[in-house]
């Protein structure tokens, strides 16, 4: 028959081996001009899916010809998006180029639930609400190598007209003045690399003690507690351990 004090020591025993000591689940923002990769740098992290989520935002911007509803973006109507936003289901929005942008507050509410990080691929203005009001966020700015190489991106689209890519540009240009707001920065030069940066930062943040509260206490409180039963000093109370000391 097992004896409580072994029972007692089971437990223990299997909460010095709960596996990786990690922070809670926090949010995780990859924002950059149009041309910095952003876009598939977060969609390379978020295909894994036991650590990451990829945020859905709504727009009211027609879909493209390779986009579609619910994986790209949810399309709504202008009249929708208004009302998302005046009843607080939006963690930010933006207009940007005359069209509204908004990620629904829902999503980052499950992520922390199910234990993932929630990547936010949005802009500067995003980014900046987002760290308002989540402040446990962490921020990354992707950076374009060169000027020419995120020119020949936009241009590339091929989807828009003179005026668009030159109002993207200009906007662009204006984004890149905001890097010193972000937390980290991450040249989007080769795109493995990237990837790996972004993985090895918020690997980095998920160990900050800070975001560990009482995670950290209660692992090393398990470790004493062993540490004690196998020296026989299980029944000690804290007067005699600060006596010993």
């Amino acid at each position: 028959m097992v004896g409580s004090g072994d029972r007692r020591s089971a437990r223990v025993a299997a909460m010095t081996r709960e596996g990786p000591l990690v922070a809670p689940a926090f949010p995780v923002v990859l924002a950059g001009p149009s041309g910095s990769g952003k876009t598939t740098v977060a969609r390379r992290l978020a295909l894994d899916g036991k650590r990451f989520r990829f945020s859905v935002s709504a727009t009211t911007r027609e879909p493209r010809a390779d986009e579609e509803d619910g994986k790209d973006y949810w399309f709504v109507e202008r009249s929708a998006f208004v009302a998302m936003r005046e009843q607080n289901e939006l963690l930010e929005w933006a207009e940007v180029h005359g069209e509204m942008y908004g990620t629904p507050r829902s999503q980052v509410e499950s992520a922390r639930r199910d234990g993932v990080h929630l990547l936010l691929d949005i802009d500067v203005q995003g980014a900046r609400s987002v760290r308002r009001l989540e402040p446990d966020v962490v921020t990354i700015f992707l950076l374009p190598p060169a000027g020419e190489r995120m020119v020949a991106r936009l241009e590339g689209r091929g989807s828009e007209g003179e005026a668009e890519r030159r109002r993207r540009m200009q906007t662009a240009e204006r984004e890149l003045r905001a890097v010193g707001e972000f937390d980290f920065v991450v040249v989007n030069d080769d795109l493995d690399v990237a990837v790996e940066s972004a993985l090895g930062i918020v690997r980095s943040e998920e160990l900050r003690i800070d975001r560990m509260g009482e995670r950290v206490s209660h692992r090393v409180q398990c470790i004493e507690e062993e540490i004690r039963r196998t020296l026989g000093l299980d029944g000690e109370d804290a007067t005699a351990r600060s006596r010993r000391r």
